[in-house]
Order: structure tokens, then C-alpha cells, then sequence
């Protein structure tokens, strides 16, 4: 067990410094990046596909990188918004880590590139525990999964810095209960913002935007209580 326990963190290690020479060539080249992170069908996609689409339709210099274990079909569906896109296979990794995102950025992504979007593996486990050199960590819920996956998940919604809940039209029809959600979210994660949105209506997809170019242009960011490898760096709480 305490073998097991010291690769990992030396995994994770290695992980966090290349995530963060990555982030600091990022900035260098005036791009921000962001990590989306959620389960399997939550509807990032789709949404991420409307933010693509806002960002071309406002002339700004947006990509994005999206991953999955096979299939192209994500690729597909986002490069209809207009914007720069890549598919990312993983082969069964159930996670992206630093260097795969550096390496196929390598050489592809366009100059001038303001903002790049990292559509993670649909998966709320492993990927929590993975920086990939962002500036803004997104993790989205959809309200057809349970008011209470933010505290069987506490990693990835403790390590986010902003939440954002999906197919809000389909709210009454799954019986969902979204004041005791936002109670769970606090409790992961207090004071982080909590974004509605519908990917059928439009809803969330502008004010999404709106955030990432705050971020992009210098506002500060919510301090989520974990920080670094959110599963072994967390804040104490009461701390500044």
C-alpha cells in the first residue's frame, strides 16, 4: 500500500510540473486555458459548442482540445462552431495529463490563440487529480444526475472555479432540487459561482463566455478549498 501510495504521488508529481512550465509557455503566448470536467453525458459538449460558436461569432481567437477514449464524433460536432478543433484519443486513459496536452498542441495550435478549451475525458474521478496547466477549471453537472454528486465527488467539485449546471429544462421532469445541489456545492466548495445553462435554449452560454475572458483579462479568480493535486494539497479551513 505505501508503495502503491508513493508512485502515485510521483506520478502526480511529475504531472504538476510539466502542467506548470506548460501553463507559464501558455501565458507567454497570451493564451488562456480551460479544463472542463464532468460526467459522461452531462452536456458539455453540446454547450461547449454554443460557447465555440459565441466566441467566433464576437471575432475571438478561440480553440478548443477535446478528448475521449475513441471517436472522433466530439471533434466533429464542436468544429461546426466555426472554431479551431482537435480530437485528443486517449486509448482507454481514463484521464488527460499535461503532457498529452502539451504534445498535441505541439505544432497545431493556430497563432494568436486567446482561449483554448480542454474538453476532458467524461469522468469525475481521475481527472480531478490532474492539472493540464489551466487558468479556469469549469466543472458541469447535469441536473438529471442527483443533488448530491457534488459530495460523492468532493475532488473535482472542491478544485473547481466555477460550476456549471446543465439541461436545466429537463429540471422538473427529473424531480431535481436545485436548492439542495447549491447546498451541497457550498459545502464542497463555498462561494463558488454556480452557472445555469441549457444547451437547447442557449442558457449560460454567454454568461460562461463572459467569465473566461474575465479570467482572460485579468479578473481574479474564486480560490476553491483545494488547490494544486486537490486530493493532497487541501486548504485549511479558515485560511485566507
Amino acid at each position: 500500500m505505501c508503495r502503491s501510495v508513493e508512485v502515485t504521488q510521483a506520478v502526480l508529481a511529475k504531472n504538476d510540473g510539466l502542467a506548470a512550465t506548460l501553463r507559464d509557455d501558455l501565458a507567454a503566448q497570451g493564451v488562456t486555458a480551460v479544463n472542463l470536467l464532468s460526467s459522461p453525458g452531462s452536456g458539455k459538449t453540446e454547450l461547449l459548442g454554443l460557447v465555440l460558436r459565441r466566441a467566433v461569432d464576437r471575432g475571438l481567437p478561440v480553440a478548443a482540445l477535446t478528448a475521449d477514449l475513441a471517436t472522433e464524433n466530439d471533434a466533429r460536432r464542436l468544429a461546426r462552431s466555426g472554431a479551431p478543433v482537435k480530437q485528443l484519443l486517449t486509448g482507454g486513459l481514463c484521464h488527460l495529463e499535461a503532457d498529452q496536452v502539451r504534445g498535441h498542441l505541439t505544432g497545431w495550435l493556430p497563432p494568436g490563440t486567446a482561449l483554448l478549451f480542454v474538453e476532458n475525458v467524461g469522468n469525475l474521478v481521475c481527472p480531478a487529480a490532474y492539472d493540464l496547466g489551466e487558468e479556469l477549471r469549469i466543472v458541469l453537472m447535469a441536473v438529471t444526475e442527483g443533488e448530491d454528486k457534488p459530495l460523492k465527488y468532493p475532488t473535482a467539485f472542491g478544485s473547481a472555479h466555477l460550476v456549471v449546471l446543465t439541461k436545466t429544462d429537463l429540471a422538473e421532469a427529473a424531480g431535481f432540487d436545485e436548492g439542495a445541489f447549491t447546498e451541497h456545492v457550498r459545502q464542497v466548495n463555498p462561494g463558488v459561482e454556480i452557472v445555469r445553462s441549457c444547451a437547447r435554449t442557449g442558457e449560460g452560454a454567454d454568461v460562461l463566455l463572459e467569465r473566461v475572458l474575465a479570467v482572460r483579462d485579468g479578473a481574479g479568480r474564486h480560490r476553491p478549498p483545494l488547490v494544486g493535486r486537490p486530493h493532497v494539497h487541501p486548504v485549511p479551513e479558515g485560511a485566507a
